[in-house]
């Protein structure tokens, strides 16, 4: 009786850490449906990113795919800026425990923000997308 006791809360630990591991897989394989029409895609626990050309669009990876997608065209984004938890400014809405996020300023003042888990991950979309941003200005629009 005594070792029963003592086993249960262990096993209810690893059917927690089970069904914890098989949640996320699920969101990882709806994930990877999702991102197969995008150019460049990221995922982690907080957001799913995608970006084909000038179009953005994210939202929080759920096991039926991403849901609360946003959608931008970098047409429409003026500043694209990196904040860590130490630096937030007060109006930014990024999940509980998010750490670092990208911060889209669009023409209209609006902010947008994707929540990272990876600050160099943060800082490479940053870059890419800022580059990117740059030859959109550049080039002529029809």
């Amino acid at each position: 009786m005594e070792r029963g006791l003592l086993w249960t809360p262990l096993l209810i630990i690893f059917i927690w850490l089970a069904w914890a591991g098989w949640n996320e897989y699920q969101k990882l394989e709806a994930y990877k449906v999702w991102a197969q029409e995008f150019e460049r895609a990221k995922y982690d626990i907080y957001a799913a990113l995608g970006q084909t050309g000038e179009h953005l669009a994210w939202g929080r990876p759920t096991r039926k795919g991403p849901e609360e997608v946003q959608h931008i065209s970098l047409h429409e984004v003026t500043k694209i800026a990196l904040y860590t938890r130490d630096n937030l400014p007060a109006s930014a809405q990024l999940p509980k425990g998010c750490q670092i996020g990208l911060s889209l300023t669009l023409n209209s003042g609006n902010q947008r923000w994707i929540p990272f888990t990876d600050a160099e991950l943060a800082s490479a979309w940053q870059n890419q997308l800022q580059t990117l941003q740059e030859s959109l200005q550049s080039t002529p629009q029809p």
